[in-house]
């Protein structure tokens, strides 16, 4: 139930996250970071050739949507199959048609998640646009963090073929000196991004894997993204898991349809496109100009090719594994993560699950405090649900609902600015309301002291407003008109999200809830 009237002072706090706004503190380093690129073997080289045209990035404009008409046009419908992860809201807006004209044998929800390989009837309303090749570059288990990258070893990988980025070495404030393989797998287990993907787009832009960089833009930039701020490779796979997730998830969410490239030209996606190709294809239009594009995403001698290369047939870890989202997924039930009795504010609606922007995955909740700011809290953060804690470190603990140890497989929830104190050990089962640890700012950037929730499934972040919509003690989330924005309704009730816990953010679990 809501409090009916206000509480210590909650009016008072201040409280927001970026999640990890750059990764980690490691991100905040000053440019002139103590970076080192030590001696390797000269004697190695790639058997790739970089394709390295260094277009200066621009970021793709919001594209303005095409009318949809109240008539069909004279073509037939398209005949499409749903794939993991659809819903009818974002089919039609992949279609650009209505959600009532599209029609099926099947029944079709209206707001859940439609079962890969059911067939739907869409009106053919984008024939004649210009529109993105349609074939599909990599499945989306190799895109996020799947369970299909369950037996990689990155270190082994990494070492086994001799490369610059087997001998380099970078300093991140978080953890101290790393090699080039651990901060690939920091950043992949982060951000939930398929390392296999990361190592192989490094080979592809600068040969680091199998060989050593061909000039001083492949040494400091690596990844493409010439700017100072993400100088070394750390930061150049933030720039790039960001840029990624802001492809696949908006994608996901429907509300990526155009590409537009540094030479003007502007691309409607084609409407059955996977979300893994569409986060490549946005990445990549971000660097390459049209002409040079359509090279990069050819699967026979673009950067799909060379994937197969590295690793094998992508398409067949997909089918070892299915669906990342199988046919009747449903949010188990969850508790709200503060124990009964104790006056909480929804602190910040539907934001970007790690980085400062991407999947809309992530809600922020703040105990009641006294004082603004970052201060240590005596409140509990308590868990959801009962599972198996896979990661405490760094302000961050991942819960992992299945038990088999991966955060990689079924349902994982991840609680960010979880202070070090008290905070649930590695290794722990924990039950339902079993504590985690105090809310505090440890962990990223933050304002004031609260708690960053997310869901993912099969290394999948779960939109809070979407399908599978994030439901905790029966309240429900729902998206604002921007980031940090939004609600949470429950029957009538309404909670609305802040930063400044005044009235209308507090909300208190009741016990049984």
């Amino acid at each position: 139930m809501r409090k009916i009237f206000l509480t210590l002072l909650l009016g008072l706090l201040l409280t927001s996250c970026e999640s990890n706004l750059w990764g980690s503190y490691d991100d905040l380093t000053p440019t002139a970071s103590p970076d080192v690129f030590v001696t390797v073997d000269q004697g190695v080289t790639p058997t790739w050739t970089p394709f390295l045209p260094y277009e200066t990035p621009t970021p793709a404009p919001t594209a303005t949507p095409i009318p949809i008409g109240p008539t069909d046009t004279a073509y037939p419908p398209v005949l499409y199959y749903a794939q993991s992860g659809d819903c009818l809201q974002v089919v039609a807006a992949h279609f650009n048609v209505a959600p009532a004209e599209i029609s099926s044998s099947a029944s079709l929800p209206e707001m859940a998640l439609i079962d890969p390989e059911t067939p739907l009837l869409i009106p053919d309303r984008l024939r004649g646009l210009p529109l993105t090749p349609a074939e599909h570059m990599l499945p989306d288990s190799e895109i996020v963090y799947s369970p299909t990258a369950l037996s990689f070893d990155v270190g082994a990988y990494v070492s086994s073929r001799h490369g610059y980025l087997s001998t380099y070495r970078e300093y991140l404030l978080s953890v101290g000196w790393v090699n080039g393989a651990e901060a690939v797998q920091k950043s992949a287990i982060e951000n939930s991004i398929n390392p296999r993907l990361l190592l192989a787009l490094i080979e592809y832009k600068s040969g680091w894997v199998r060989g050593q960089p061909e000039n001083l833009a492949q040494t400091d930039y690596p990844l493409g993204r010439v700017d100072i701020q993400y100088r070394g490779l750390f930061r150049q796979m933030m720039w790039t898991t960001m840029q990624l997730s802001i492809g696949y998830y908006g994608w996901r969410g429907g509300t990526l349809t155009d590409l537009t490239f540094p030479d003007g030209t502007t691309l409607r996606l084609a409407p059955d496109l996977n979300a893994g190709t569409v986060a490549l294809m946005y990445y990549f239009s971000l660097q390459y100009n049209y002409t040079d594009w359509l090279q990069v995403i050819d699967p026979r001698v673009g950067f799909p090719a060379l994937y197969e290369e590295l690793f094998g047939d992508p398409w067949i870890f997909s089918d070892m594994i299915g669906p990342l989202f199988p046919p009747a997924l449903t949010q188990p039930e969850m508790s709200l993560p503060f124990e009964p009795g104790r006056v909480w504010s929804f602190s910040g609606g539907p934001h970007p699950a790690w980085e400062m922007q991407g999947a809309l995955a992530a809600i922020d909740f703040a105990p009641a405090s006294a004082e603004p700011g970052c201060l240590e809290s005596d409140a509990w953060i308590i868990s959801s649900i009962p599972g198996l804690v896979v990661r405490s470190a760094g302000g961050a603990v991942v819960l992992d609902l299945d038990g088999d140890g991966h955060e990689q497989t079924g349902w994982n929830l991840l609680f960010l600015h979880v202070a070090a104190r008290d905070r649930v050990p590695l290794g722990t089962w924990v039950e339902a309301e079993g504590r985690i640890g105090h809310p505090s700012c440890e962990g990223g950037v933050a304002t004031g002291t609260h708690v960053h929730f997310a869901r993912k499934y099969n290394g999948e972040w779960v939109l809070a407003d979407g399908p599978l919509p994030f439901t905790l003690s029966g309240w429900v989330v729902h998206n604002g008109s921007g980031l940090y924005l939004g609600t949470l309704t429950r029957g009538d009730e309404v909670v609305i999200a802040r930063t400044n816990g005044i009235f209308d953010t507090q909300i208190i679990r009741q016990p049984g809830e």
